[in-house]
């Protein structure tokens, strides 16, 4: 959960008048969901407080939750008030909308994040692509080609708040040097040192594993790797697309198990907590994974990495059944 997030949650829950609500502006081009507007209609817990931008009413989320509340005859609705610019309510809103719920579709976290690269040029292409659920890949192309996103050469601003340089040449050097002369060093402390992302570093380790030069070879703005060239070993993300959309690469999984957890189909069963459960242990531990296999004692190795060959088969016949045409009978 971000910061924005937990302060949203520490503001009191008011009751308001739907009537006073500003719908207009909705992120989502094809309009509410009616089966999603179904399920929350046949809730049986309350359903989270919606949000909404105080100077203006606007709704910045929850308007598939007013939806339904209209269709059961209600004339009021719980929610909180954000305190902020238009700006800043709209990157809340598409944080808001991306990390729960139901998803936004590729083409609005698009047109999403072009409003944002415009309204934050200062901020990182991985900073807008955690907002919007896209990757830092196509944030970039975005902010390429839309006028008014360009930052200032010198640097941006990360997730965590640091500025970095646009050129992190001389950070993966440095950052090689330190893994040579200390290897004992954890990613995050070179991170720290060179001045780069923990990402940046796990792929300046991968690359000096593999005998690879530290800073990679620029290629020519439009083109593409090569075919058959090797992908980074630092990150393999999922792949959400629905129908109609193209397949977007390098969405977070956090991001992915956020919406899920979020999901009232799943929330409110209990075989829905139970699978949110096995799969936010696998998100909660994503950056623990080095340390965890570093730390595993020798004499449990075998048995160890037995159970996990299972465990791995257990999710592919998993994986299997519930693919889209290709559930089958316990």
């Amino acid at each position: 959960m971000t910061s924005e997030e937990e302060d949203i949650n520490q503001q009191p829950v008011t009751l308001l008048e739907i009537s006073s609500l500003d719908l207009s502006g909705s992120l989502r081009s094809a309009g509410a969901d009616p089966v999603h507007v179904e399920v929350m209609m046949h809730a049986q817990n309350d359903l989270p407080p919606i949000v909404v931008h105080r100077s203006s009413m606007r709704v910045i989320d929850g308007a598939h939750r007013i939806e339904a509340a209209l269709r059961r005859g209600e004339t009021t609705i719980a929610g909180r008030f954000f305190d902020g610019s238009a700006d800043e309510a709209f990157v809340l809103s598409v944080r808001l909308n991306v990390s729960h719920g139901l998803p936004l579709a590729l083409a609005d976290r698009k047109r999403a994040a072009e409003r944002i690269a415009v309204s934050h040029p200062h901020w990182s292409d991985r900073r807008v692509a955690a907002v919007t659920g896209i990757s830092p890949g196509t944030v970039a192309d975005i902010r390429r080609r839309v006028a008014g996103a360009a930052a200032p050469e010198a640097g941006r601003v990360g997730q965590d708040g640091r500025v970095r340089p646009l050129d992190s040449s001389a950070g993966r050097l440095l950052a090689g040097r330190l893994m040579a002369e200390n290897p004992d060093l954890s990613l995050r402390q070179v991170a720290k040192a060179a001045a780069i992302s923990p990402e940046t570093a796990r792929d300046v380790r991968n690359r000096l594993l593999s005998g690879a030069d530290v800073v990679p070879a620029r290629r020519p703005r439009g083109s593409s790797p090569a075919k058959g060239a090797a992908r980074s070993v630092e990150h393999r993300p999922l792949t959400i697309f629905r129908a109609g959309d193209q397949p977007e690469p390098e969405i977070d999984r956090s991001v992915i198990v956020g919406r899920l957890m979020s999901d009232p189909a799943l929330r409110y069963t209990e075989t829905g907590r139970n699978l949110l459960r096995l799969l936010t242990l696998h998100t909660r531990w994503t950056e623990e994974w080095d340390a965890i296999v570093d730390n595993v004692p020798p004499h449990c190795t075998d048995v160890v990495a037995d159970l996990a060959r299972q465990f791995a088969d257990q999710w592919a016949h998993f994986a299997t059944r519930v693919g889209p045409g290709q559930r089958v009978a316990g």
